[in-house]
């Protein structure tokens, strides 16, 4: 087959416009095309009177070489790349008939799910141990905290089946470098679960919470199927490392009911709110590393207000959907200001794991249909900004970081005066450094609900001074590139403390620890992914690393 990119088309052209495109761009008889599929579309929104959408086409047709010699040195006309997932190796059907340990995935967000998948997929009957609930209980639990302000440490939207991810906008593209099309096995997976194709070629693809949920759930039934096995409610509370030969190996697990698996494979595919495991795996001198994060608010638009910046006249239009944005400001005092996990047509929801503290994220369903855009305005930080020894130089205690975001989340709690309510302002009061008393327009979205407060008092504020400052000075450099960002009763609401691990669990280039030979730090809590798409890939690379490692082994 034949490739075909940057092949452009008006917003709202004609059915067979595509396919005409196409004939015209070979030079070839209709009749030579027999079949074409849209690999990728995407827009060019730059004219917003004029709007074109953007192909990328593979082509089934007759005298294929001969074409492909007549386009020889065009860039935008190739062969289609073999995209097809190969497996680094299969277990015999017999692998596991004697005492042989299986591996261990601990966790059961994307990346979980997808180490496990692949580890399933090869014969290596995975066994997973995941802290939360089974999905749909997890949901229930979840609304618990929303509706009646009741948390459950365990089951929330930090833990349980699905991870984070099941409680977002379902985003599921990412800008990492992919020449395997690794990303091209999870979007497969996904419409295999019950997503719809279209992920396949849409430029933004997302699915949504609701549509998450049965997804999962079908996902782990695979895994089940193929040997794998799923445990919810099993929090590990310890591993076990052995040293031998001047090396430590991870020899298994202590669950918190003192039960023991035996491992000499154990996948950390942690969410990064996995505090207390971070804490075990620290003491039990696993090697870890601080890393930079970000901090700061939800801000909420309308969604009409994005549709006509970023659309102009082609708002509403059904193939466009509602607009999302991507935004960034280095402030005068050196901070970066940008725009984090952008949910158009959604909600901000309370995602804390830990009581009375306070944490903030977003989230869309398929339809994207909520009157508000919310995203994250976060402030990037280093670990020179949260260390907790007083020092100005030398490493940081990689806990540091999981301490500073205690600090804000607790004082988040407090500043909305209790029952997980989240404090709030309206844009022109935080910009004018006074206390918001009456909302406006915009009805933020968060349960169980918003406090008005003074988010930016000097010393005293919901963040530390150096990131009210940076915020403050964004927001109206944000306007020039989104007419009615800084709309003065559009809402902020905090805090957002979580956009990715505090800290990086640091492995090799075998993906195992730096220091306990069979342990696999994976995905985002272990400070190597950042959302679904990324973590998934980083969940089948461990997969593959490990699976390398046992066949091997086995030999």
């Amino acid at each position: 087959m034949l490739r075909i990119t940057e092949l452009r088309l008006p917003l709202n052209h004609a059915e067979d416009a595509l396919r005409l495109a196409v004939v015209a761009r070979l030079g070839v008889q209709d009749a030579e095309l027999k079949s074409f599929t849209v690999f990728k579309r995407s827009y060019d929104a730059r004219k917003k009177s004029a709007m074109v959408l953007i192909y990328t086409v593979d082509c089934e047709l007759d005298h294929e070489a001969a074409v492909l010699k007549r386009f020889e040195g065009d860039t935008h006309v190739r062969l289609t790349p073999d995209m097809d997932y190969k497996f680094v190796g299969q277990a015999p059907a017999d692998f596991y008939a004697g005492e042989r340990p299986r591996p261990v995935v601990i966790g059961f967000g994307p990346c979980g799910i997808f180490a496990a998948l692949i580890l399933a997929q090869m014969g290596l009957r995975p066994i997973v141990l995941e802290r939360g609930k089974q999905v749909r209980e997890r949901t229930k639990d979840t609304w618990g905290l929303w509706r009646q302000s009741e948390l459950n440490p365990e089951s929330n939207v930090q833990f349980g089946e699905g991870g984070a991810g099941t409680f977002s906008d379902g985003k599921l593209w990412s800008q990492i470098s992919d020449p395997r099309h690794l990303t091209r096995k999870v979007l497969t997976e996904f419409v295999q679960a019950g997503a719809p194709e279209e992920i396949l070629y849409v430029s933004k693809p997302h699915i949504g919470t609701f549509r998450l949920v049965s997804m999962v759930i079908k996902m782990r039934a695979q895994i089940e199927v193929l040997g794998g096995e799923i445990r919810f409610q099993q929090k590990v509370s310890d591993v076990l490392i052995e040293t031998q030969g001047g090396d430590k190996h991870v020899r298994g697990v202590v669950l918190e009911s003192g039960e023991q698996i035996r491992a000499d494979h154990v996948v950390l595919a942690l969410g990064h709110s996995a505090r207390d495991t971070f804490a075990m795996l620290h003491e039990r001198g696993v090697f870890m590393e601080a890393k930079p994060f970000s901090i700061g608010y939800r801000i909420e638009h309308p969604q009409s207000v994005i549709d006509k910046a970023r659309f102009g006249p082609n708002a509403g239009n059904p193939i466009l959907g509602a607009a999302d944005y991507k935004l960034v400001h280095h402030a005068s005092n050196g901070r970066s200001v940008y725009s984090f996990c952008m949910c158009p047509g959604g909600t901000v929801v309370a995602a804390t794991s830990e009581p009375l503290r306070v944490v903030t994220n977003g989230m869309s369903q398929y339809s994207r249909n909520e009157r508000n855009a919310n995203a994250g305005i976060v402030v990037g930080i280093s670990p020179q900004d949260y260390r907790q020894d007083g020092k100005h130089e030398g490493p940081v205690n990689p806990l540091d970081g999981m301490v500073f975001q205690r600090i804000w989340e607790s004082r988040a709690y407090e500043l909305g005066e209790g029952g997980y309510r989240a404090p709030g302002a309206l844009v022109g009061d935080f910009i004018k450094r006074q206390r918001s008393k009456a909302l406006g327009h915009v009805e933020p979205s968060y349960k169980p609900g918003v406090t008005l407060t003074d988010l930016a008092q000097p010393g005293r504020g919901s963040l530390p001074d150096y990131a009210l400052d940076a915020i403050r000075e964004a927001l109206p450099a944000f306007e020039r590139q989104i007419k009615g960002f800084s709309m003065t009763d559009a809402v902020l609401t905090g805090v957002e403390t979580r956009t990715s691990s505090p800290l990086r669990i640091t492995r090799g280039r075998d993906y195992q620890s730096l220091n306990v030979k069979g342990l696999y730090p994976a995905g985002e809590g272990a400070g190597y992914a950042g959302g679904i798409m990324s973590a998934g890939v980083d969940g089948i690379e461990v997969a593959e690393a490990l699976g390398r490692d046992v066949l091997q082994n086995a030999s």
